[in-house]
């Protein structure tokens, strides 16, 4: 079970053949959560019919109430730096977190890290800047304050002045508003290129040089370990667990966040490191491999 509506998950049931039930669950607003009472009784019909119930989200997690124990075995996954444990967390067989950043927020739950899965060779993607003779330095990802594009757009001019001819491009927007003026000062800054989102970012990470995440606030950091699969190095902010993703010196650089100088200088010195820290955060990035963890998550569901 995943929250309800379009997405790349829906999707790829449809394509399959799977089943696909959309159950009301609320979202993320204060007291939205009532919603999913309205689905306890279609989750527990759902649930007997299974051997496991594999709760996608902590908002998935409204619906443990409905799922009876001793039948279907129920797996919550965790992805966010929570700060706090809502007691009906406690129901769930299996809790697993996204990092061990986001396990080290679930005290009690004994919650077993298993990183996101990404594709070691994701379907290419055109790049909707034009190809030009220096290095491209990118961000992408949604346009808010707790992400940090704007740092980067802080950062720009110094990339420029040490990289002859750097383009720097930030992809993305913000889809949920969560601060229309900050994304105005990003998308609207002479500094950058903005491009709206792509479909297939994973795809895009083959046409820049480094990827860069200047997050203030980050549980796994999915889209370093998409762009490191693919062989581009990258910079990020030492929070949440980007510590956990980025090897800093071997595969990237690790910079404080909300330091527009540092991001700067580490993004220069790993221009000046492009090809070993490349080879290094392909290698590195094996480890979240879509194949690694379907195999580690049946190991724990068949113990």
């Amino acid at each position: 079970m995943t929250t309800p509506g379009p997405g790349p998950l829906r999707e790829l049931a449809l394509e399959r053949g799977l089943r696909w039930r959309a159950l009301p669950i609320g979202g993320l607003e204060r007291r939205a959560g009532a919603r999913a009472v309205g689905s306890w009784l279609e989750a527990r019909r759902l649930a007997r019919s299974t051997a496991v119930v594999y709760l996608n989200g902590a908002v998935c997690g409204r619906l443990l109430p409905a799922l009876p124990g001793g039948a279907a075995r129920r797996v919550l996954h965790i992805h966010d730096l929570v700060a706090r444990v809502p007691r009906l967390w406690r129901r769930a067989d299996i809790v697993l977190a996204a990092s061990q950043a986001v396990a080290a927020r679930l005290a009690g739950l004994h919650a077993e890290v298993v990183y996101p899965p990404v594709e070691p060779e994701p379907a290419a993607a055109a790049p909707p800047w034009p190809t030009g003779n220096g290095p491209v330095i990118g961000y992408v990802g949604r346009i808010e304050p707790r992400k940090g594009p704007l740092d980067l757009v802080k950062a720009a001019a110094a990339i420029r002045r040490g990289a002859a001819n750097a383009r720097i491009v930030v992809v993305g927007d913000d889809p949920y508003g969560a601060d229309p003026s900050y994304t105005r000062a990003v998308t609207g800054s002479a500094e950058i290129e903005h491009h709206g989102w792509v479909r297939n970012a994973p795809g895009l990470m083959r046409h820049l040089d480094v990827l860069v995440l200047p997050s203030y606030e980050e549980p796994f950091g999915t889209v370093l370990a998409e762009s490191m699969a693919v062989g581009t190095p990258v910079v990020a902010t030492r929070v949440g667990g980007l510590g956990e993703v980025v090897e800093d010196g071997v595969t990237g650089r690790l910079v404080a966040a909300g330091d527009p100088d540092g991001l700067a200088a580490a993004v220069l010195d790993v221009l000046a490191h492009k090809r070993e820290m490349g080879a290094a955060a392909r290698e590195h990035a094996t480890r979240f491999h879509a194949d690694a963890y379907v195999d580690r998550i049946e190991r724990m569901l068949a113990r």
